[in-house]
């Protein structure tokens, strides 16, 4: 226990009386924190203001003062709920969700009386201002003189970039409390503040356990400390390690889901995600660095550099150092502060140098207080309110006038005004892709009957998005199958490369769904023609058993994640079933892909009926009984070439050296889309347990030679021979390649060279014969590493070819998309140990969406993608790009599920 005194003293913030100790406020009227002796800490005060005793602040609902301790997710919520209970009429809170672990999430809204009693009315009206099918522009002009703005200041994503909810709380005090002040009563008046005060508190909770567990006698500043050195997996993720603000796009966790429905609701005009970085920075905030989304609007830019420039007036006013346009980018649409800019916000990120704790010792020499970073986010908070209720005609004007253009963008397009999922294969993903955008405030429709668009005939049952419609810009940017950077971000770009200086591509380059859930689309110049179904969010995907009174079996179609669905489902409920490794032909009736299941009657128990009924209807599976089993073409029921299925216990690498990322993003699309266990065994135990009683080991990505070395391969490798099956992913791929290593026999490409690159030396000897240089290309040419690995690559899509023939591949389509992130490139395996199941498409065809170095076009061309080695009674499976990242790569799922549930069934092992 850290007893109180051991705590630095009481910091006196913006949340106590202060008044005394205030500077004078320049002529700007922005006033600089207070000036105080060293013994105290600065304070955040604004002109005139006097806080109201009526409303408490933190040092009397929590016992300390604001930027003392890192507050936790209960004494967060006390406190918002203590400042709704003293001010009921000027802020109200709504929970909006709940994290993996139980926690509540919550949002407030802050505004005057009248505002705040009329929500409802807030968000009808904002509704009708986002559409301007059914608001004309008359009608849209009297909401606007009417309607106050509003902006949504979101805090915390990262769990451990810890400063933002304490001045969460710190601003919504300030605006509550804060009585007699100009800018407090304009933004008051003229806007309605939301505040997101935690978005991951599963987060956040495990940063403060371990932060205030390593604590001692006294805080530690070294940057070596425990108190500064994280455990894995850190707090920067949720429970299921994921980064969430990469999570706007796919919708996977629950936090993300809420958040999106609160801002779909009420459609806040101007949206900041608060963040932190390195603790040696200062502050970010807009305008963005490049590259920016080219469906992003100038007006949108325009507006949120209003934010940054009034920031920049209140920082300068306080001594506060800041940055622009240097690091965070605008271009990929799953980030927290740019989602929102595609119904029409203006929306940016702010980052503030993080203590990481409560004191920081800086590289200059100097300590970074906890209160230091927290007082810089509210100020910031402060002064965007302020911009957004000056500013108030302008952005509700704005605002109309994007989904006007946003219509009309779409009308205009004769190439792209339609897309079309055909639905013709893969249900499962179509119907999940087209509930997905209607999540994301979509509209998207399914046809009744048949249509005709563009010369093509579709059926009943497909899906359609008309980009002329007020997210018509979002449904641009997901589905088109490129977004181009601009062409002087590329060319610079290109040039540092060259130079060596290293790239400034800040994140994935390609992220289009429907090639990342490898369904077909289609697209048209025209609208579609009409009466059809609006998907909408209540809709299910109805699974049917046609024959429900079999005789002699039920049979499963594979090939889709319904399918995946009801087999994990089955095997959980010990339902015996077959998967057969070839497509087959029955009764000359009907024929059935590879990997499809048979349930056969006579092997299970009398319920059978009804449970396979019950299982179709969970998981929205289309299963046909039938009354023979003759097959005319493919194996028999009975061949070797069908497999016994049963339900492997999976045990999965944890802790260090694994990616917390991937271990995440793995364990949770296993348990969470496929819907079954995963054990997590920490990396240190595997080096030298027993595993025998698991079937299947999957490495996610991570740095193994630490965590498990030559020992724990030796251990692994004995598994895998006595029938385990093994499934490494990315960087553990290079792990098990490893010569030292044994497990994979392929090697790791080094780059390719251009002829005439310098001659590797000789560093055993001391002088090299000497070189005259005519130019500077002979020196460039000269100075070049003679080994050195491919250019890294940020994350683009790429277009892999699969193998149609193997068991593994079983249900896959003839292509699938896969996303290409870092710079290992692997050489084939050799068929004297194994298969090389999928493999990138040529120089020509590999990009499928993004930018990729033409060097690495190159390379990557033929190289494999998935490989299979087998090993004693046991197998490898080799992936050597992460089939899981952030969830969104839907189309691999398949192929995943193969290499865990098809494999154990072919390993040789005695059941």
């Amino acid at each position: 226990m850290i007893l109180k005194h051991t705590i630095k003293p009481l910091i006196l913030g913006a949340l106590t009386c202060i008044s005394a100790l205030a500077l004078a406020a320049p002529q700007s009227g922005l006033t600089p924190f207070a000036a105080t002796p060293k013994s105290l800490t600065k304070a955040a005060n604004w002109p005139s203001v006097q806080y109201d005793s009526a409303i408490p602040n933190m040092q009397s609902v929590l016992g300390y003062s604001v930027g003392e301790r890192i507050t936790s997710h209960p004494d967060m919520l006390r406190f918002f709920e203590a400042l709704q209970q003293a001010a009921p009429k000027q802020i109200k809170l709504f929970e909006y969700g709940e994290t993996w672990e139980g926690r509540k999430l919550i949002y407030a809204a802050i505004g005057t009386e009248q505002n705040i009693a009329s929500l409802g009315q807030f968000s009808t009206d904002m509704q009708a201002l986002s559409d301007p099918r059914i608001t004309n522009k008359s009608k849209a002009k009297n909401l606007m003189n009417t309607l106050p703005s509003s902006v949504w200041l979101e805090y915390s994503v990262h769990g451990n970039e810890i400063s933002s909810t304490d001045a969460a709380m710190m601003t919504a005090y300030h605006l509550l409390a804060g009585k007699g002040d100009a800018t407090v009563d304009n933004i008051m008046q003229n806007s309605i503040v939301f505040i997101d005060p935690l978005q991951n508190p599963d987060g956040r909770s495990r940063f403060i356990a371990n932060y205030y567990s390593t604590v001692g006698m006294m805080h530690s500043s070294d940057r070596l400390s425990a108190e500064h050195n994280e455990p894995w997996p850190r707090g920067r993720a949720n429970h299921y390690l994921f980064d969430m603000n990469r999570d706007w796009l796919a919708i996977t966790q629950p936090e993300t889901k809420g958040r999106i429905a609160g801002m779909n609701k009420y459609r806040p005009l101007v949206v900041i995600d608060l963040h932190e970085m390195g603790g040696d920075e200062s502050y970010y905030f807009a305008p963005s660095a490049q590259p920016v989304n080219p469906h992003m609007t100038q007006a949108q830019i325009d507006n949120i550099n209003l934010v940054g420039r009034n920031n920049a007036k209140h920082f300068d006013a306080n001594g506060f150092d800041y940055f622009t346009r240097e690091i965070f980018d605008a271009f990929y649409p799953g980030y927290g502060d740019s989602w929102p800019t595609f119904y029409g916000a203006a929306a940016s990120t702010y980052e503030v140098a993080s203590s990481r704790g409560e004191v920081y010792r800086r590289m200059d020499g100097k300590d970074l207080s906890y209160e230091d970073t927290v007082l810089r986010h509210f100020v910031a908070s402060i002064s965007t309110a302020e911009t957004v209720a000056n500013n108030r005609s302008k952005l509700l004007k704005d605002y109309y006038q994007y989904q006007v253009d946003a219509i009309d963008a779409g009308k205009s397009d004769k190439k792209e005004r339609v897309f079309i999922l055909p639905n013709k294969r893969d249900r499962a993903g179509n119907f999940k892709l087209a509930k997905l955008m209607t999540e994301h405030g979509v509209d998207v429709y399914q046809t009744t009957e048949k249509v005709k668009m563009c010369g093509e005939t579709y059926a009943p049952g497909s899906y359609y998005i008309d980009t002329a419609q007020p997210r018509g810009r979002f449904v641009k940017t997901t589905f088109t199958q490129q977004v181009d950077m601009s062409k002087a971000f590329i060319k610079e770009q290109e040039r540092r490369r060259k130079r060596k200086l290293g790239d400034q591509i800040y994140d994935v380059t390609g992220w289009s769904l429907p090639l990342m859930y490898n369904l077909d689309v289609n697209t048209c110049g025209k609208g579609v023609s009409g009466d059809h179904r609006l998907v909408k969010m209540t809709d299910t995907l109805e699974g049917k058993v046609t024959n429900p009174n079999a005789t002699v079996a039920y049979i499963v179609p594979w090939g889709d994640m319904a399918a995946g669905r009801f087999l994990t489902a089955a095997l959980q409920r010990n339902i015996t079933l077959k998967t057969a490794d070839r497509a087959f032909t029955l009764d000359d009736k009907k024929r059935y892909p590879a990997g499809s299941l048979i349930i056969e009657v006579a092997a299970n128990d009398n319920a059978i009926a009804a449970t396979v009924q019950d299982l179709a209807a969970q998981s929205g599976a289309i299963i046909d009984g039938v009354n023979t089993s003759w097959v005319t073409d493919g194996p028999s029921f009975g061949s070797n070439d069908t497999h016994l299925m049963s339900a492997p216990k999976i045990a999965m690498a944890w802790d260090d050296p694994t990616s917390s990322l991937s271990a995440g993003n793995t364990r949770f699309v296993i348990e969470q889309q496929f819907g079954y266990p995963v054990n997590a065994i920490r990396t240190s135990t595997l080096a030298s347990a027993d595993i025998r009683h698991y079937q299947v080991l999957i490495l996610p990505a991570g740095r193994y030679h630490s965590g498990l070395g030559q020992a724990g391969a030796q251990n692994i490798k004995q598994w895998v021979e006595a029938g385990g099956v093994l499934i490494t992913l990315g960087s553990a791929t290079r792990f098990a390649a490893d010569a030292d290593i044994g497990l994979l026999d392929i090697k790791r490409e080094l780059a390719i060279k251009e002829e005439g690159s310098a001659e590797k030396p000789d560093d055993e000897l001391s002088t090299v014969p000497g070189k005259a240089y005519v130019n500077r290309e002979d020196l460039v040419k000269d100075s070049e590493n003679s080994e050195e690995s491919p250019d890294f690559v940020a994350g683009i899509l790429a277009n892999v070819e699969v193998d149609q023939e193997h068991w593994l591949t079983a249900g896959v389509a003839p292509e699938v998309v896969g996303l290409v992130y870092g710079n290992d490139i692997f050489a084939p395996i050799r068929l004297a140990s194994g298969k090389n199941l999928a493999w990138f498409k040529s120089e020509k065809d590999v990009l499928a969406s993004g930018y990729l170095w033409q060097e690495n076009k190159k390379q990557l061309a033929y190289k494999p993608f998935l490989i299979h080695q087998p090993n004693g009674n046991g197998m490898v499976i080799a992936f050597t790009q992460e089939p899981t990242t952030r969830a969104y790569l839907d189309g691999l799922n398949v192929m995943l599920m193969n290499a865990i549930f098809s494999a154990s069934a072919h390993a040789y092992v005695a059941r």
